[in-house]
């Protein structure tokens, strides 16, 4: 039923406005993230500006603040939001994520065709 996703447990073991995160064996570490607002994401758990762990950031609203550099990064597109040069087109991967019956599933495919950097 859910070959194509991988079952990475619980919803209710990321707390609102948290994040987790999913090491990836020869990958990108991946951080899961529940807002407020009960919606869940992935993206690749590094900041295209410094390479900041994104999971460590605060999550507000649809968005994650960098800790390095205040960088907000949106959840959904995986966009920096700024306006300054360096922030226009800089993007982090977006994991395909949904949830099922109470349980958090990423799309098989992105997770493992993540190489490391």
């Amino acid at each position: 039923m859910h070959g194509e996703w991988l079952d990475i447990g619980p919803v209710d073991q990321i707390a609102p406005g948290n994040a987790r995160t999913l090491p990836v064996r020869g990958g990108e570490e991946i951080a899961i993230f529940h807002t407020l607002d009960n919606r869940f994401h992935a993206l690749v758990n590094k900041c295209p500006h410094k390479q900041g762990p994104l999971s460590q950031g605060i999550v507000h609203g649809g968005v994650v603040t960098c800790p390095l550099h205040n960088w907000n990064i949106s959840l959904k597109t995986g966009e920096a939001q700024g306006e300054s040069a360096d922030e226009r087109g800089a993007c982090v991967p977006v994991i395909p994520l949904k949830v099922d019956a109470g349980r958090i599933y990423l799309l098989r495919s992105a997770v493992l065709g993540q190489k490391a950097a």
